[in-house]
């Protein structure tokens, strides 16, 4: 179990780095708070934190679940390459966000594994 929390905060922490990278670009771009448009940079560096975040939401209690349920070391793998993708995304967006695919894929496909994975071990756990 240990190995999935440690890359579920490792993946809270990525999210948090996603959020200076949003500040940094917002100082050098010189988009003011509260405003979230006006410079194609900081945009995209904006739309990655804010994917990330949905992202997370499926993520976090998928990877929980899937730990208690399923198998610890299974979910810190998929876990794994949730964060590879997460890191992916974030440089192919910034780059060229019609070259995002790879990414948001390596992403979402584990979040839903983990997700459907967890429901199901808790309902067989439950019968």
């Amino acid at each position: 179990m240990e190995y999935a929390i440690i890359v579920a905060m490792l993946a809270v922490i990525q999210f948090i780095g996603f959020g200076a990278l949003v500040g940094a670009a917002r100082g050098r771009t010189g988009v003011q708070a509260p405003a979230v448009s006006g410079n194609e940079e900081f945009e995209r560096y904006f739309r990655v934190q804010q994917n990330t975040l949905e992202q997370l939401l499926a993520f976090l209690p998928g990877i929980y679940a899937f730990a208690v349920y399923v198998d610890p070391y299974w979910a810190a793998g998929l876990g794994i390459v949730f964060l590879a993708g997460r890191q992916i995304y974030l440089r192919s967006y910034t780059k060229d966000p019609a070259s995002r695919t790879v990414g948001f894929l390596m992403s979402f496909a584990p979040s839903v594994i983990l997700v459907i994975g967890g429901l199901v071990g808790a309902v067989i756990n439950l019968l």
